[in-house]
């Protein structure tokens, strides 16, 4: 009966794709909303998923990490510069594509900039796709690997994170030569960077506090560096 209830409330925590009209995801992003219950809506092929935005503990902790881990690997690769958006709304209204990565990376200096009179969402007609984006899957693994999957890479988005904190996995996938993510061994975007790292730094965050890992991922990037 336990076992039972708590499968009952994991299905109940997983917000379903419904089917849906563009107008009617403009407008459910256009509803007010305050910081704590802001939420992450996602539009591909007449379906809307929203999820809300505020963020359970492991979820917080592990995205906090993953920006740090980001932050870290342009300390040690300084010839590269990066901006990190994670949590922008993006949108590309062409395709009638809309998605709310907890992780986005722009890699150099063409990133997009906020000017006076912009929506709050990040315009994919206007600006470029990100080179990175990255999806902490605490109850939505099912969607991430599945139709957000088909969504980034709709986008042209070159490399998809995924973070499964319950089963301590990490999907690190490119975009191939047929539109199609698969499975590689080092990130194509953050040069050099292996998936090992990464997965044994979602490992040790389970016990250790996300500032310590990040220390300890620093000092395995630092081992690495040429004497």
């Amino acid at each position: 009966m336990v076992a039972s209830m708590k499968n009952a409330r994991q299905k109940e925590a997983i917000a379903p794709w419904v089917p849906s009209q563009w107008e009617a995801y403009q407008q459910q992003r256009d509803l007010p909303t305050d910081d704590l219950n802001k939420q992450k809506l996602y539009f591909y092929q007449n379906s809307l998923l929203i999820e809300m935005g505020a963020e359970g503990i492991n979820h917080a902790s592990v995205n906090n990490l993953f920006t740090l881990l980001i932050g870290f690997w342009f300390a040690f690769n300084s010839e590269n510069t990066g901006h990190l958006m994670g949590g922008c709304q993006l949108e590309k209204s062409s395709k009638k594509i809309a998605a709310a990565p907890d992780l986005v990376l722009y890699l150099g200096k063409n990133h997009p900039v906020w000017k006076q009179g912009d929506r709050r969402y990040l315009n994919l007609d206007e600006w470029r796709v990100p080179d990175l984006v990255g999806e902490i899957s605490d109850t939505t693994i099912f969607h991430d690997l599945d139709r957000k999957k088909e969504i980034y890479a709709a986008l042209g988005i070159p490399e998809y994170w995924v973070i499964d904190i319950q089963a301590q996995r990490f999907f690190l996938l490119v975009l191939n030569g047929a539109g199609r993510y698969e499975s590689v061994e080092t990130s194509q975007v953050l040069k050099d960077l292996p998936k090992a790292l990464l997965e044994e730094a979602l490992e040790r965050v389970a016990s250790d506090g996300n500032a310590q890992v990040a220390q300890w991922f620093m000092g395995q990037l630092q081992a690495e560096q040429p004497q």
